[in-house]
């Protein structure tokens, strides 16, 4: 039969071939075919043969078509064809198809709808039919029967595809499907329909399935819809992030884990590589992902997960992608750190976004994720990390210096932006070794190149690099040897920073060791100072870190090493004994430098100290050092006064008089050395054979430190020809000599009581050498104080914040005032009898604490070791606070009037500088620095008291001093110890839990205190209404507060209407006639400002949920979802600062910054108000209507804001027409001075004005767009302002004008008469000032 039919097909009519197929059944035809096929045969001639005979004209013929393309894609699908044989029919049908009737076309693609939801596709073969199908039905026309609607071939194409999509598809064929998809032309509608759909088929597939899924699906989207297709792919593999975290973190599940990490993160990388490809292809794609991403920045960081951000990275790599990228990483990690610190700021905040999201959390995820095989990441982070470091960085200050914080504290979002910066470097240098090399070389061409700003951040970063692994680094040799030669043109904080970082690469490369070795001998001796000081910091780092045979162990030594030498010593070897040569080499470089310069000279005396501490070996060589340079300048002969040779000291050049010897830092640097070699290297060495050669050795120094404190103390201040005929001016040769020559001698004082302090062993003796040097001390102090002037008093007493060390001072303070031993009494008495001495003391505690406040560290041995540092500074709180809780400044010494500050108000300034510090620079030791400053009456119990509980102990007692203070009479109380108590309990206050009832405690006495007591002293109201705003704050939201505030502001200053009576509300006592302008006015404003941005934040993100909202409602097309809880508080936030604002503006306000301060903040207020209608008109685009309380805040703003607003304009405009131009007599003597001062007074004041009215305009055009959306008249309480129409009323014009010509009648008789000159100006103004009033009127 085969045979005759193709017989038939080759001839030219096909009527015999018709005819000869109406005689067979279409089954037999059907059944004929597939036996060919499966045989193999050629079935193609045959096929088209039946087609050729079964013409769609006739009805026999379209039913044998289908009965044929039924069975033809049966056997497709079975799998039993040869790939030939199927491909060969499938072509054969795809050609077919166009030919087919309307209603066949629907009837086979309800087939094959019927085949993928019923799940009897086997191989998908015959999928790549349907599109085919799709595509033929809409060029069909007429009404087609689809389901049981007659619909037309577009319309039944789309029912088609929804009734596909609402069905179950088998998930072996979702790639297939989602593939016939793309060849098919559809609608932005059925696009969105077929992605749902692929969507919800992600979660059914195997991990392995996602990537092929996701390149069909980027196919697809190339079409169309390409956001919503990279929304869904980031939403996908963020909740899977998600499960996976959760799945680890559950310790007991560990078996049932799902999915395998590597798997994961494999699959993860795959698609991000097919994302990247399609972008380069399809930069539309590009495009959508950074819209996409941009929207979520605006809300909660929704749409930023760690999957988008290592998306965002790879297609960094794209150039045109490139800045867009970086510039869109940078913003949401300094808005996600922003938010964070608002947040902290606000109880108000805290309580409506319990979890905020953190973009910095997430990065160093994708940093940690990046271990598999994310080479295309890799590079996006280095670069980001550059970015972070180089936009965020320490800033240059005004003075040069760079403003820097403890390592442990970033406060400022910038500092938590280059912190990030450096952790995604060192963690992305630790996971991947081809961009190691890269990192390095980036980090030291910043060193080396950014001399002149801040690199601090890097220099860190390089140290952390290093302790990491040293040895990593010794393939990177090359770049460390290269920025050792350029040393010499670094600044000095920058070379100490390099060496240090790079020091543990100095133990494992001799040859990188002997390399700079060579670079700071070429410095020593270089031009300019700061390559020899930094020559100096290199020699002195060498010695300290390359220990000699015999040295103290670490445990012994009271210095404790670094982590990063801990690090290298554990597994790097070297040679102790060729240290020691090494070691004494290099001291002998630096014997050199003491014929240097005084700078140079200061530098190895600050350093020998620590070397010897940490090389205790290089003793002797340190110490014969110092001898031999001390004996240089002193008097051996014991009866020689005085006893340095201080014109020795003094270098002259012509006129140029500079300091040759820093004799004082010299005679300190031997008094610590020597101290420190008795105490711990003596004790060690007993018995040894070298001791009694060593004891001389040491006897001599000792024996001149003795002969010299005698000397000093018989010298009188004319042996130094220092006394009070000498010259001390700046401008004179001499003058600068005697001022040189004082402050050395003041030096040695201050070492030498040290000095007899530490070996006095409490005899009074002693102790009475000590005050006889303090005596000398002080003659010479008061003689600069006086000579020099106020201006430098100061600084003349300056020198002693380096000399003497922070452990002295404790221990000196301790022994002053704590030291109750029996044995110690009658000699400590010769020190307390003296006031000045015990002011002296306390003085100095002061400034050695103001100084590690400012910077962070003090001069001195240890002056650089936190630990002892922190130590010191316990024992010196302990006392000062025991000394301040002890004698109250009203018992100390009431009957004498003190020149300068009380011992027990310094104690007070020195706490506040204390907690400063302590907050600043030691916040993992607040428990510790709490738990020293208490008695330790029961220690039992230690372990229980919480920081809170310490810190409200100590809060107690500075509360029960303020309250003595504010019971005194008002004349004798102090203004200074006031304020400075407040300080100390804002400090302290801030260590409180705010949940704890100790914070709730601390806030109602503060408002209390606010409430009784009325003291007319602006700073000490100030300091107490910002200490009561920052409790209130942390607790809850202040604008009550506020209102209450303005309530009274209102009632003192009286109304704006002078013949209203304004009734005294007295909520707060703090605020009087004295403070309430600008005092208390000012802050209440600058909180209202606080308060507008957190509710400007907060709308800002509302707006940004509502939209993502919107996207999803419209997949969803659900109904009005719930309000968010925000929006009431929002609107109760404006609600109460609208009534605080309508106090304020009809307060009779003194002209000047309360008046701009306020209408800059009303400008914001209706911003704000636009800014909240803008977001309901958002809202209402979905199904959601506009709240009640909305309505009601509208009616407020109407009844209660505006309306005052226009009175206050016009009580601000007369206010000014009536004040006098320019003070009388001096616009006569500077009149361009004058002109340029009220040319800038009218610009400031003139531009508030306006920029309000614009604002206020925009609030109600907004408005009247939400009136017509919502559907709810909100215009009706709002009286729109006539005075904006500027209309010019004709009859008022005539009557000013008239006006006018009656007054420049009076003034020409006014000239004529020449006594009056004065009156002129008098005249001249009164009705200038009636014109202005009337203008006003006219333009009403």
């Amino acid at each position: 039969m085969d045979q005759k039919i193709l017989s038939l097909a080759a001839e030219k009519t096909a009527d015999s071939l018709q005819a000869f197929l109406q005689t067979q059944k279409d089954e037999d035809l059907a059944n004929l075919l597939q036996n060919r096929a499966v045989k193999g045969r050629a079935v193609g001639a045959l096929l088209r043969a039946i087609f050729r005979g079964s013409p769609c004209s006739e009805e026999a013929g379209v039913l044998r078509r289908r009965e044929i393309y039924t069975r033809c894609t049966q056997l497709v699908e079975s799998g039993d064809l040869q790939k030939e044989t199927a491909s060969e029919i499938i072509g054969l049908l795809m050609l077919e198809v166009h030919c087919f009737p309307g209603p066949s076309l629907v009837e086979l693609a309800n087939e094959f709808i019927a085949a993928i939801t019923g799940g009897s596709l086997t191989n998908g073969k015959s999928l790549e039919l349907f599109p085919i199908i799709l595509t033929a039905l809409v060029t069909k026309k007429g009404k087609l029967v689809c389901g049981k609607d007659e619909l037309s071939g577009e319309e039944c194409k789309k029912q088609l595809i929804s009734t596909l999509c609402s069905g179950r598809w088998d998930r072996r064929y979702v790639i297939q499907l989602t593939s016939m998809f793309k060849d098919m032309p559809l609608t932005p509608e059925e696009r969105e329909l077929v992605m749902e759909k692929v969507f919800k088929m992600f979660s059914k597939l195997n991990l392995q399935e996602i990537p092929p899924l996701v390149y069909q699906l980027l196919i697809l989207s190339s079409k169309g819809s390409r956001q919503r297709a990279l929304e869904g792919i980031i939403t996908f593999f963020n909740e899977l992030d998600k499960q996976h975290k959760e799945e680890q973190s559950g310790d007991e599940l560990l078996d049932l884990i799902t999915v395998p990490s590597g798997e994961l993160r494999h699959v993860e990388g795959t698609v991000v590589l097919h994302v990247v490809l399609a972008m380069t292809l399809d930069c539309e794609l590009g495009r959508a992902l950074l819209k996409h991403l941009k929207a979520g920045q605006q809300g909660d960081f929704s749409n930023i997960c760690p999957f988008s951000i290592t998306l965002l990275l790879s297609v960094a790599r794209i150039q045109r992608f490139e800045e867009q990228v970086f510039d869109l990483l940078k913003a949401s990690v300094f808005k996600s750190f922003k938010d964070l610190q608002l947040l902290q700021g606000s109880k108000f905040l805290q309580n409506l976004v319990p979890h905020p999201s953190c973009v910095a959390t997430m990065i160093l995820e994708v940093v940690k994720n990046s271990v598999h095989s994310w080479d295309h990441v890799t590079q996006g982070l280095v670069q980001f990390g550059f970015i972070l470091m180089d936009s965020y960085g320490p800033k240059k200050t005004v003075d040069g210096t760079a403003i820097e914080t403890s390592p442990g504290l970033s406060r400022t979002p910038n500092q938590h932006a280059c912190k990030l910066g450096g952790d995604i470097l060192l963690e992305t240098f630790k996971i991947h070794e081809m961009i190691r090399q890269e990192i390095l070389e980036q980090v030291f061409n910043r060193v080396v190149t950014r001399a002149s700003s801040p690199i601090s951040h890097f220099l860190e970063l390089l140290s952390n690099i290093i302790t990491y692994s040293p040895l990593v680094l010794q393939s990177c040799s090359s770049k460390v040897t290269e920025s050792f030669d350029y040393l010499s043109f670094l600044p000095l904080q920058t070379v100490q920073g390099l060496l240090k970082a790079v020091q543990p690469l100095l133990k494992v490369s001799m040859s990188m060791r002997d390399s700079l070795i060579l670079v700071l001998r070429k410095a020593m001796f270089a031009r300019q100072l700061d390559a020899r000081k930094s020559a100096v910091a290199g020699f002195l780092l060498l010695l300290k870190n390359f220990k000699v045979l015999g040295s103290l162990s670490s445990s012994q030594c009271s210095q404790a090493i670094g982590v990063s030498q801990v690090h290298v010593d554990v597994h790097s070897r070297y040679n102790a004994v060729a240290n020691e040569a090494f070691c004494l080499e290099i001291m002998d470089s630096l014997r050199r430098c003491l014929g240097q310069q005084a700078d140079v000279r200061l530098m190895l005396y600050e350093g020998f100290y620590d070397v010897l501490r940490r090389n205790s070996q290089l003793a002797n060589s340190i110490m014969q050092t110092l001898l031999s340079q001390l004996k240089q300048f002193y008097e051996p002969q014991s009866d020689v006064l005085p006893p340095l040779k201080l014109e020795a000291c003094i270098l002259t050049r012509g006129d140029q008089i500079s300091l040759q010897e820093p004799l004082d830092h010299l005679l300190c640097c031997i008094q610590h050395c020597l101290a420190w070699y008795k105490s711990k290297v003596m004790p060690a060495q007993q018995g040894g054979e070298e001791e009694e050669e060593e004891d001389g050795f040491y006897q001599e120094l000792d024996d001149m430190l003795e002969s010299l404190t005698n000397r000093m103390i018989k010298s009188e201040l004319e042996d130094f020809e220092l006394d009070k005929s000498a010259d001390f001016s700046q401008s004179t040769g001499n003058g600068v000599k005697n001022n040189i020559c004082a402050s050395l001698v003041m030096g040695v004082c201050e070492v030498l009581m040290e000095y007899n302090f530490s070996i006095s062993n409490f005899s009074k003796n002693k102790f009475e050498d000590i005050l006889s040097l303090f005596t000398c001390y002080k003659k010479l102090s008061d003689i600069l104080a006086e000579k020099a002037g106020k201006g430098k008093a100061k600084a003349a007493a300056k020198p002693g914040d380096n000399l003497l060390s922070m452990k002295f001072v404790s221990e000196l303070l301790t022994a002053l005032f704590r030291d109750s031993t029996q044995s110690h009494e009658e000699s400590l008495s010769v020190l307390r009898s003296s006031p000045e001495f015990l002011r002296y003391a306390v003085g100095v505690a002061l400034r050695k604490v103001q100084r590690l406040k400012e910077t962070g560290q003090v001069g001195g041995p240890d002056g650089q070791n936190p630990d002892k540092v922190f130590q010191s500074l316990c024992d010196i709180t302990r006392v000062l606070l025991w000394r301040y809780t002890s004698v109250p400044t009203s018992v100390e010494e009431p009957g004498r009037k003190e020149k300068g500050r009380s011992i027990s108000l310094l104690c007070l300034e020195g706490l506040q500088h204390v907690l400063g510090a302590v907050q600043l620079f030691f916040q993992p030791r607040v428990p510790q620095f709490l738990r020293a400053l208490d008695v330790p009456d029961n220690e039992e119990e230690e372990g229980e008291v919480t920081v809170t509980q310490r810190a409200a102990f100590q809060i107690r007692q500075f509360q029960r001093s303020l309250l003595n203070l504010l019971s005194s009479p008002e004349e004798e109380f102090n203004s200074k110890e006031a304020l400075l108590l407040v300080s100390v309990l804002a400090s302290l206050a801030r260590l409180l839990e705010p949940t704890s009832p100790q914070f709730v405690q601390m806030l109602s006495w503060t408002s209390k205190i606010c409430k009784e007591n009325s003291r007319e002293d602006a700073s000490f109201c100030k300091g107490l209404m910002n200490l009561l705003f920052s409790l209130h704050v942390a607790h809850k939201s202040p604008v009550a507060l506020l209102r209450d505030l303005s309530q009274d502001i209102h009632g003192h200053l009286g109304d704006i209407d002078e013949d209203v009576e304004v009734e005294k509300t007295n909520h707060y006592a703090v605020v009087n006639l004295r403070t309430a302008a600008p005092t208390v006015c000012l802050l209440v404003l600058s909180q209202a400002e606080k308060v507008l941005e957190e509710v400007d934040w907060l709308i800002t993100r509302l707006k940004g949920q509502v939209s993502q909202e919107t996207v999803s409602e419209e997949a969803s097309s659900q109904a009005a979802p719930p309000s968010h809880p925000a929006d009431k508080a929002v609107i109760m936030q404006l609600g109460t600062l609208l009534t605080f604002f309508h106090e304020l503006l009809q307060t009779a306000l003194p002209s000047g910054s309360c008046v701009d301060t306020l209408l800059k903040d009303l400008c914001k207020m209706y911003t704000i108000l636009t800014a909240l209608v803008k977001y309901y008109l958002q809202v209402c685009r979905s199904t959601r209507g506009i709240p009640k309380i909305m309505e009601k805040l509208v009616k407020l703003s109407g009844s209660h804001l505006t309306p005052v607003c226009y009175s206050f304009i016009s009580y601000v405009q007369n206010k000014r027409s009536r004040s006098p131009q320019c003070p009388g007599g001096k616009k006569q003597q500077q009149p361009a001075a004058a002109g340029a001062v009220a040319m800038a007074r009218v610009l400031r004041e003139t531009k508030p004005i306006p920029n309000l009215i614009f604002a206020i305009e925009q609030y109600e055009k907004f408005l009247i767009f939400l009136s017509k959306r919502s559907k709810v008249n909100l215009m009706q309480h709002i009286k729109l302002s006539t005075s904006r129409d500027f209309k010019i009323k004709g009859n008022v014009l005539d009557m000013l004008l008239q006006e006018e010509k009656e007054e420049e009648g009076e003034d020409a008789d006014e000239e004529n008469r020449e006594d009056a000159a004065s009156e002129h100006g008098d005249q001249n103004k009164e009705p200038a000032k009636k014109k202005r009033r009337k203008e006003t009127k006219c333009l009403s």
